[in-house]
């Protein structure tokens, strides 16, 4: 099981390694690691946006992100898209399961972290800092890289091409499909 575990964790970082090779290790927090952070630049006068990564656990106990902050919006909070009615909608959820041995991977069109009220734009090449809470480790403050705009991941890949653990098309490889509602997303209550 160690071994599995070891693996999965192993491969959620090599999908990461376009963040590393722009010179971005990875912040570890005790069993937690937050690797590639990112973002898309925004348009100016854009209200929203986002950042995505993928955290990991090397821990025997499960842990969860509870909330998020950042000094360039007025608020973050936990998102994800979720099909309803035919139509993909945005919902906050009340925290992220980062369990051990199973990555939890922020992306387009899935999991992020919603910046909302962005005090100016984000622009190419910048970082900023956001600030990830978690129910067990506590505050993890990780610098966030902002991509182009149309990027679908850390190394700055331009809509339509394929993630690193997806083939060509947009599929992943069997065995690796995300559900549309994963359940490691409860939706927030209200």
């Amino acid at each position: 099981m160690k071994l599995f575990s070891t693996a999965l964790v192993f491969s959620a970082l090599l999908a990461a390694a376009p963040a590393f090779a722009q010179g971005k290790p990875a912040t570890t927090a005790g069993s937690i690691t937050i690797a590639a952070p990112w973002s898309r630049a925004t348009a100016p006068g854009a209200a929203n946006g986002a950042c995505f990564f993928v955290a990991t656990n090397a821990g025997a106990e499960a842990d969860r992100i509870v909330a998020a902050s950042s000094p360039v919006a007025q608020k973050a909070e936990l998102h994800t898209h979720r099909q309803e009615d035919g139509v993909m909608k945005m919902r906050q959820v009340e925290a992220i399961d980062v369990k051990p041995g199973e990555p939890a991977t922020l992306r387009p069109g899935g999991l992020h972290v919603m910046l909302m009220g962005l005090k100016e734009p984000l622009k190419q090449g910048a970082t900023f800092p956001v600030t990830l809470t978690f129910a067990k480790a506590g505050p993890v403050t990780v610098e966030v890289t902002v991509q182009e705009a149309g990027a679908m991941g850390p190394g700055g890949m331009a809509h339509g091409q394929p993630m690193p653990h997806q083939m060509p098309g947009g599929h992943a490889p069997m065995g690796q499909h995300q559900p549309q509602n994963p359940p490691h997303t409860p939706p927030m209550k209200h």
